[in-house]
C-alpha cells in the first residue's frame, strides 16, 4: 500500500479556514465542518482530526451518509509527523471531478 505525502499547505490552510467559519464541536457542527471539507477535497481520518477538529471521523461520515450523502471509503497510509506509519480512512464525497479525486488510491 502507498504511503501518503503529508497535507499540502494549501490544503491545510483551507481545512483550517472551514474549521474558524463553523465553531462549536457538536455533532452537527463537525458535520458541517465535514461536509464543507468534503466538497472541496477528500480528507483523511488524521486530517479530519488535526485540522476539523472532528474527532472521530468515522461517526460523523456515518451521520452524512444517513443524510444521505455519498461518501466512499478508500484505505490509505499516512506517515505522521513522526514518522509513523497510520492505515486510515479517505473520504470521497462523490460527483467529483478527476481532478478532485487527487490522493484517491485506487
Amino acid at each position: 500500500m502507498k504511503k501518503n505525502k503529508a497535507t499540502s499547505f494549501g490544503k491545510k490552510a483551507a481545512l483550517e479556514t472551514i474549521t474558524g467559519e463553523f465553531k462549536g464541536s457538536s455533532n452537527k457542527t463537525q458535520c458541517a465542518r465535514l461536509l464543507e471539507a468534503l466538497a472541496r477535497y477528500p480528507i483523511t481520518t488524521f486530517e479530519a482530526m488535526r485540522y476539523l477538529d472532528v474527532y472521530h471521523c468515522p461517526a460523523r461520515v456515518l451521520d452524512l451518509r444517513k443524510l444521505g450523502h455519498d461518501i466512499t471509503t478508500h484505505w490509505q497510509t499516512v506517515e505522521t509527523e513522526s514518522g509513523e506509519s497510520h492505515r486510515v480512512g479517505l473520504y470521497v464525497l462523490q460527483g467529483k471531478t478527476e481532478n478532485e479525486m487527487e490522493g484517491v488510491a485506487a
